[in-house]
């Protein structure tokens, strides 16, 4: 079987055993602080496990995205090196909410490996939890029982913790669970080791392909257990470690799964990649194999990551797509000789092969196209300009060991890889200083763990089984009760408190808007609610402070100023919106936005920079719509097919449910959750502050709207009046202004030519000093001149003598500079280097500097140490 008929045959199988089929979430999650990126097939569930909403269905069967970058078995600095571990992966999975059990579930997943997949019944194993008497959880029995019914009992292996009890995370719902893993190994090979003793031992022909979670538990703050009030199946199938098997292969990377991608790269580098048993190949081959396996495993991390939302950047999820992105290029670089962007030519491969089960690969694959070969292109100009800093490290040094600290700073600070820079440090002859480099790394992972070290208690239930309900687009307040409460301790913000109340007027933060401000109002006393988010289906209220009465009755007042701001800012930008389709063309999407109560900012995709014209267009385009005093249509909980019927636009990246809430002004309709205008009067005017690049074929623009317009214009005209009067209020100001400008070009030439005098006529006179020491001709001073100029005098003097060595300083806005020149012959006979005796010098003065052997320069803090810098130089000739 293909891996598309294998991934409906798993779908139709649970579909025909009642579950609703339901499509992939992003792999990129919006609404959970806890995670990144969608990690596991029960990521997007989690709000039902934790009982905070009702599925639409008790039973569900999907295939999930997921991305993994850490964690059990999977280092992002690890994946390539074996055939079967992944970034990005597919998770086939069923659920039961509250449903069926441990006895279906094991049935199911019996029948359909064997029956329907016809996998060799004498090639599997399973694992049943052990049990751990410390947290008071018994051996799993009953899943034992019931696999007794399939198995032999020599083929069922008792499972401790680590691998056979699943947790969501340091809290939340847990369970013990059953694996189900598969022999792939000949039948000589299994004839002389029992697979039995290969289960769980890494072996890459004894594989876990079937995860069986039953959900029992609930993991609390202090590490203890409390049963759960439903039971729940939660399973995760590995895709690719499935098609390996039914395709009869041993490594995920010879299935029809990386196949299509793998030729690809065969084409574009002219190397092949075999999936011979890697002790039957050279060095050389294998390292190619891996460079291979890294690009088109990091391919589709990356591309889907892009559709759904997440572009490349310097922080947060941004960061971690980037580093997958730039592990592939490197690979590329370093063992398969691509020394131009190729990687995006994988984009169509992918949108080909996956696009029928994920449209969004194919209806983004232009634009992940694009921003993939930018960020192929900007990272390759940085390997370029590492290698060149790599090499001045390596001139710097004495010794045959650079310093780690050093390596740490070119790959903390420019990006250059650790490993590309001992690779090439070896070729070179040297070692690398690993120890430091590893202290310097764990320094700054110290750093960060501390700045972002959280502490959450558990949640204290005051009224169970509430859902909370959001009351926020008819009502501002409302009167409420506290429903559950949890502190949490973080080093960034304190101690704060989450709130969640039985129904709340607050809009938490979503869809590019951030969540509402105000205050919970008692006859006692008054909390001040500084944000509102969601998590896992709950609105979080934080406040500094708890009520002293918990149980009393609050009223949830918002403040309405920074709400209307807040909302003419949101509802322009579905104006904007509409106006870049118009104007720039109909590929224009939604690839981002920030609505607060200061600004709008709007990410879109667009290929070239938005011309001056066509941004006043769109400006006048907005403006024109405000001033029609365009009516807010709303529909409410309206099907999301009949939304989409009537024209409303879908954001890629956004995860919708059966039912939506679609705005309507005029012609701008679009699916969103957020805070809106009644009128679009009401926005009075707006106003486009910048445009510009965020990635390839993403493009920004900044804007403001009401109250912010006006202070922007009245801005505007104050520093023109301090203009004209600083011009002495001239008639015509810009015939004022062309003047000035010309008047300042033309004393620039003068100054320019005036310095190029002084500093001839300063070389003139120099001359005569050189002092002859060993050979060498040797001059020492300080001058009275810009640091630009000094360092041109210092080149000049230098070139008046054949043996020169030259050191002049000077003092530029009260601070010291100093610069060398040695002649190209006295560094090449004497050894000498400029760098060297910038850096000794450089200590007098209080600072540091560098270049290269015949010509370096530095600044410093300390005026003081000119003159013994100036004394010291001279011990270098002598």
């Amino acid at each position: 079987m293909t891996s598309q008929q294998i991934r409906k045959q798993f779908l139709d199988f649970f579909e025909s055993k009642g579950h609703l089929i339901v499509p992939s979430a992003p792999i990129v999650l919006k609404d959970d602080p806890t995670l990144m990126f969608n990690n596991s097939g029960m990521a997007q569930f989690k709000e039902y496990f934790l009982g905070n909403a009702i599925p639409k269905s008790t039973r569900i069967a999907d295939t999930q995205k997921c991305l993994r970058v850490s964690g059990k078995h999977n280092d992002l600095e690890d994946v390539g090196f074996d055939t079967y571990h992944h970034t990005m992966f597919e998770m086939l999975g069923n659920w039961s909410f509250g449903d069926y059990f441990k006895k279906e579930a094991i049935n199911w997943a019996w029948e359909f490996l064997t029956e329907v997949l016809k996998l060799d019944k004498d090639r599997l194993y399973v694992s049943v939890f052990e049990g751990n008497p410390s947290e008071n959880v018994p051996f799993d029995q009953e899943a034992f029982d019931i696999w007794k019914q399939y198995v032999p009992e020599d083929r069922i292996i008792l499972g401790n913790k680590k691998d056979n009890f699943w947790e969501m995370g340091d809290q939340g719902p847990c369970g013990p669970c059953s694996e189900i893993h598969i022999d792939l190994r000949t039948d000589a090979e299994r004839a002389a080791v029992s697979g039995r003793s290969l289960v769980n031992a890494d072996h890459p022909q004894v594989v876990e392909i079937w995860n069986n979670v039953f959900m029992e538990f609930n993991r609390k703050a202090d590490g203890s257990l409390e049963k759960l009030p439903a039971q729940h199946v939660d399973t995760g199938m590995g895709f690719e470690r499935l098609c390996m098997a039914l395709q009869g292969k041993t490594s995920n990377y010879d299935t029809d799964v990386f196949t299509p991608l793998i030729e690809k790269v065969e084409q574009i580098t002219g190397l092949k990649y075999t999936s011979d048993d890697i002790k039957n190949i050279s060095e050389e081959q294998n390292k190619i194999n891996i460079a291979i396996r890294v690009v088109v495993d990091h391919i589709r991390a990356v591309a889907f990551a892009i559709a759904d939302g997440q572009l490349p950047s310097n922080t947060g999820a941004g960061y971690v797509i980037r580093r997958i992105l730039r592990r592939a290029i490197r690979y590329g670089f370093t063992f398969l000789n691509t020394k131009e962007p190729f990687i995006n030519k994988l984009v169509e491969v992918l949108a080909n092969q996956m696009g029928e089960f994920f449209p969004e690969i194919k209806s983004q694959q232009q634009l992940v196209t694009n921003v993939i070969r930018e960020e192929e292109a900007s990272f390759l100009r940085t390997l370029d300009q590492g290698l060149q800093l790599l090499d001045k490290v390596v001139a710097e040094t004495s010794g045959k060991e650079i310093s780690g600290a050093k390596a740490f700073e070119l790959y903390d600070t420019f990006g250059f890889p650790i490993d590309l820079t001992s690779l090439i440090l070896r070729e070179k002859g040297y070692e690398l200083d690993e120890a430091g480099f590893t202290a310097a790394m764990q320094e700054q992972k110290n750093r960060s763990r501390a700045a972002s070290e959280v502490s959450t208690e558990d949640w204290n239930v005051l009224i169970p089984g509430n859902i909370e309900t959001f009351v926020g687009y008819d009502k501002t307040e409302n009167e409420v009760k506290i429903t559950r409460i949890r502190k949490v301790d973080s080093k960034k913000d304190g101690i704060l408190y989450q709130i969640v109340l039985d129904n709340t007027p607050f809009y938490p933060e979503g869809g590019g808007q951030v969540g509402d401000k105000g205050k919970l109002f008692s006859p006692n006393e008054t909390i001040d609610i500084l944000d509102t988010k969601k998590e896992n289906n709950l609105i979080l209220h934080f406040a500094k402070q708890l009520p002293e009465n918990l149980n009393a009755s609050f009223v949830a007042k918002v403040n309405t100023e920074l709400r209307t701001t807040t909302s003419k800012n949101h509802s322009a930008t579905h104006l904007m919106h509409l106006a870049l389709r118009n104007i720039l063309g109909t590929h224009v999407e939604q690839k981002g936005s920030l609505v607060n109560p200061n600004y709008l900012r709007f990410d879109f995709s667009h290929f070239s920079k938005v011309s001056d014209e066509e941004l006043r267009k769109v400006e006048a385009s907005v403006n024109a719509q405000i001033e029609a005093q365009l009516q807010l249509i709303e529909h409410r909980n309206i099907p999301i097919q009949q939304a989409l019927d009537k024209g409303a636009m879908a954001l890629f990246g956004e995860k919708y449910g059966d039912n939506v809430r679609m705005i309507e002004f005029g012609e701008s309709k679009e699916l969103c959750g957020g805070i809106h205008v009644k009128n679009t009067a009401e926005i009075w005017h707006f106003k486009i502050i910048s445009e510009g690049a965020v990635a390839a074929g993403i493009r920004r623009i900044e804007a403001i709207t009401g109250d912010a317009v006006k202070e922007f214009y009245q801005n505007q005209e104050s520093t023109l009046a301090e203009i004209k009067e600083m011009l002495k209020n001239p008639q015509d100001i810009l015939k004022s202004v062309t003047s000035l400008q010309d008047d300042n070009a033309k004393l620039k030439k003068q100054i320019e030519q005036l310095l190029k005098e002084k500093v001839d006529g300063l070389k003139n006179a120099l001359v005569a000093d050189f002092q002859e020491i060993n050979g060498i001709d040797f001059l020492a001073k300080q001058v009275n001149l810009s640091m630009s100029s000094t360092k041109d005098l210092t080149q000049l003097l230098g070139n008046a003598k054949p043996n020169s060595f030259v050191v002049l300083a000077s003092i530029e806005d009260g601070l010291p500079n100093i610069h060398c020149y040695i002649s190209k012959e006295l560094v090449a006979t004497k050894g000498l280097n400029a760098n060297v005796v910038i850096k000794e010098l450089g200590q007098y003065i209080d600072g540091n500097g560098g270049g290269q052997p015949f010509f370096a320069s530095g600044k410093g803090k300390k005026v003081d140490g000119i003159k013994e810098a100036l004394e010291k130089a001279v011990e270098f000739v002598k």
